[in-house]
């Protein structure tokens, strides 16, 4: 098993440097799943471009092969094993990989009609209707991964499943990290690029610091 490449001081966050495949069989007491995985649609990378009055701006990403691929059947299968619950973002992707479903999520990006999709689907096991949110996609202010959803989508997620634990097996840049520490839940995030550990590492960080700064500032 892989050490954890890092360990919060209360022990409610446990982030891993490594694949999920070798790690995900060693994980025991996940509640819930909520990730986003690889579509296999070669958009590792990004180029820098600005609108026309400079005001959003979509960052450089180097284009590090990740997404060439989608993940195996094998890890469908180890996701919904250690878990109870899931809810996996690109799900239109994966459908030949996973049971059929009507509690379906989407997110409006709230941009119709521009060259980017005018949304994203996710599959989840959940036995309800599907539910949908409006949640312009500027509003992640400067993404730090090519495929970075708002931490407001991933909130809104997590009101969806029930249980305190839930993992992430490609954490990306840590923004379901961010949603469980900002809604009292512990979190556990694999991902095999290092540089985005370190990048997921810093922001739960600061998301602990905010809480903090939180409860403090509500204390009489």
């Amino acid at each position: 098993m892989t050490a954890p490449y890092w360990t919060s001081p209360d022990g409610s966050v446990v982030l891993y440097c490594g694949d999920c495949l070798a790690i995900l069989p060693h994980l025991s007491g996940v509640d819930a799943v909520v990730t986003d995985p690889p579509y296999g649609i070669n958009r590792g990378g990004q180029q820098e471009t600005f609108t026309a009055n400079l005001i959003h701006r979509r960052k450089y990403h180097e284009d590090l092969g990740w997404d060439a691929d989608r993940p195996s059947s094998e890890v469908f299968d180890l996701i919904r094993s250690v878990s109870s619950e899931q809810i996996i973002w690109g799900g239109n992707y994966f459908a030949d990989m996973l049971p059929p479903s009507m509690g379906w999520l989407y997110w409006d990006k709230g941009q119709p009609g521009l060259s980017m999709s005018d949304g994203e689907l996710a599959w989840t096991s959940r036995h309800s209707a599907l539910r949908s949110i409006v949640c312009n996609r500027s509003a992640l202010h400067g993404s730090l991964h090519p495929t970075q959803k708002p931490t407001k989508v991933i909130s809104w997620c997590l009101g969806f499943v029930d249980g305190q634990t839930v993992l992430d097996p490609f954490m990306g840049s840590g923004t379901t990290g961010v949603a469980c520490v900002r809604t009292g839940r512990k979190f556990i995030g694999i991902e095999i690029e290092e540089r985005y550990c370190a990048i997921a590492k810093r922001r739960i960080q600061e998301a602990f610091a905010d809480q903090a700064l939180f409860t403090q500032g509500n204390e009489p």
